[in-house]
């Protein structure tokens, strides 16, 4: 792919810069449990400041119905102003003169944050007036919302023709850097990990991961559609039942090109999720079980593969890891990629989740702030974020 024009190439001093992040955080009772996102888009905000800029910040949050108290982005800019340890003005809309104005009157290194894009109807579709309306507000487009950048937004696709200057932000491109090192030129052994509830989320994935690994190892309920397929009984687990055929596509597949598929040879199973009953191991599933987590056998054997890797990509968890009863699995494979001496990426999500949740984040090469679009950038597709700064760079 040609390149994307980064901040440093973009002329952006003393200048109004709408910056697009990603502070998509989660929120309880007004409060932010976790504001991860907004420390990652620091770099860039800092970078900027730094150059004198009048910095607009813009972002979505939730999935409002309209305009919601709960979800107006006004703790994030609260939170943001004690990051930097100065004044962020918050405006309580998102465009119209009295924003304009208020863009105009910023100092330079000034910041000030606009209100959830979501809140405005036109943020959905590519609405053009919207996206001119935001062009308004300032001079270069910089986009740093990873976790956004394959959506087509009003605010991420349709704005960026309306600036003579458009290009993405330090943390944009460090994932884009990262996430190209598994897709292209990888160090071998290269292995695959992926977990979650559903092959269905899976499928273009596998595809595009088929033609790069050494081995793929699988984990979570998606693993038993791949034991259904291969014959095996997996009681009450859950099982994509119009999948299997797919599943047994794709284990031909994996034969065809010598590349191995790993799938749980023990489980620690219940009678289903809700169960008050202490859970067991087992090598083979009884008929009212339901497989909850790999066991510690294939736990071991996961670990021996990936010891010898020298690039990991991995998205999604072994098991029900948010129940301490079902993280056992997830976070062997965490602690086994942590202890990975080779290039080890995170790609966002659940498996963020669970680094976060173990201590190990910082263990890893590169943990990725956007489940979805790390994963269509991992399915080889350009994001619709990417394809608008890079086509406006022509």
């Amino acid at each position: 792919m040609s390149k994307v024009p980064n901040l440093t190439e973009l002329d952006v001093d003393n200048r109004r810069v709408l910056l697009r992040v990603d502070f998509n955080v989660p929120m309880e009772n007004g409060k932010i449990t976790d504001d991860n996102r907004i420390v990652a888009a620091l770099p860039t905000i800092k970078y900027l400041r730094e150059r004198g800029c009048r910095v607009i910040i813009a972002s979505h949050l939730g999935r409002p119905s309209g305009s919601e108290a709960a979800l107006s982005l006004e703790p994030a800019a609260a939170r943001l102003c004690e990051l930097i340890n100065d004044d962020v003005l918050f405006a309580h809309d998102i465009v119209g003169d009295d924003v304009e104005g208020m863009t105009k009157e910023l100092i330079p290194g000034g910041v000030m944050m606009l209100e959830n894009l979501r809140f405005h109807p036109g943020e959905k579709g590519g609405d053009e007036e919207f996206a001119k309306s935001l062009a308004r507000l300032a001079d270069v487009y910089v986009n740093d919302a990873f976790g956004a950048m394959h959506r087509a937004e009003t605010s991420i696709v349709a704005v960026v023709q309306y600036f003579e200057q458009a290009g993405v932000g330090f943390l944009v491109g460090k994932e884009l850097e990262a996430l190209g090192r598994c897709l292209h030129g990888a160090a071998r052994p290269y292995v695959g990990i992926l977990g979650g509830s559903k092959v269905s989320d899976k499928i273009a994935v596998i595809e595009s991961l088929l033609s790069r690994v050494d081995a793929l190892i699988i984990g979570g309920a998606m693993a038993y559609t791949f034991l259904k397929a291969k014959g095996q009984e997996v009681g009450k687990s859950r099982v994509e039942a119009d999948k299997v055929l797919l599943a047994t596509r794709l284990l031909e597949r994996c034969a065809e090109r010598g590349i191995v598929m790993h799938l749980p040879i023990d489980h620690v199973v219940n009678t289903g999720f809700e169960s008050t009953t202490p859970a067991e191991t087992v090598v083979a599933i009884g008929p009212d079980q339901m497989g909850l987590d790999i066991g510690p056998e294939t736990a071991r054997a996961y670990a021996d593969v990936i010891s010898t890797a020298q690039t990991v990509f991995w998205n999604g968890p072994m098991g029900v890891f948010e129940r301490d009863e079902y993280a056992g699995g997830t976070r062997a494979v965490a602690e086994a990629v942590a202890a990975c001496s080779g290039y080890t990426v995170i790609g966002g999500g659940d498996s963020a989740a669970a680094a976060a949740k173990f201590g190990l984040a910082e263990r890893f090469t590169h943990v990725s702030t956007g489940g979805g679009a790390s994963l269509e950038f991992i399915e080889g597709k350009e994001l619709p974020g990417v394809k608008a700064i890079r086509n406006k760079g022509k």
